[in-house]
């Protein structure tokens, strides 16, 4: 089960995006969508979701960030089915906090989707550069 590409969407005035067929495919019937870092969303199937929330439940909760951590994933986690349409329904308190509008991009990030107005994406990919994550990867121990 792994999430690739990039998909863009337009957002109808329900806040209903389409989920990419290959996507539902992965997630099945019912999953998860809650807020991610960098201003996104994040879209996890309900086993990926249940590992994720045994992190959370192992942190250790007399740490101020651990606590804002887990506050953050699972106030704004809810349930999502496609419909008919392979649409789902973004609720407003999402859509705001990820600032999506008109555009959402959909895009892979291995083991969970992510879902990002598509003005924000397009900033977020536009500042990357090759040669900064280059030596960060290296940093990281990561190789090509």
């Amino acid at each position: 089960m792994l999430f690739s590409g990039e998909y863009n969407h337009s957002v109808d005035a329900k806040g209903r995006v389409i989920m990419p067929a290959k996507f539902r495919e992965i997630l099945g019937d019912k999953f998860m969508i809650t807020k991610g870092l960098d201003n996104c969303l994040l879209i996890y199937s309900t086993e990926e979701w249940e590992n994720f929330y045994q992190k959370l439940s192992s942190l250790p909760m007399t740490n101020a960030n651990a606590r804002a951590l887990v506050r953050m994933f699972l106030a704004g986690a809810v349930e999502c089915e496609v419909d008919k349409q392979g649409r789902i329904l973004l609720p407003a308190p999402l859509r705001t906090y990820a600032g999506i509008d008109k555009e959402a991009t959909i895009t892979g990030n291995g083991n969970k989707a992510e879902i990002w107005s598509t003005p924000a994406w397009e900033s977020y990919i536009g500042s990357m550069n090759a040669d900064v994550l280059a030596t960060n990867m290296d940093a990281l121990g990561m190789m090509i």
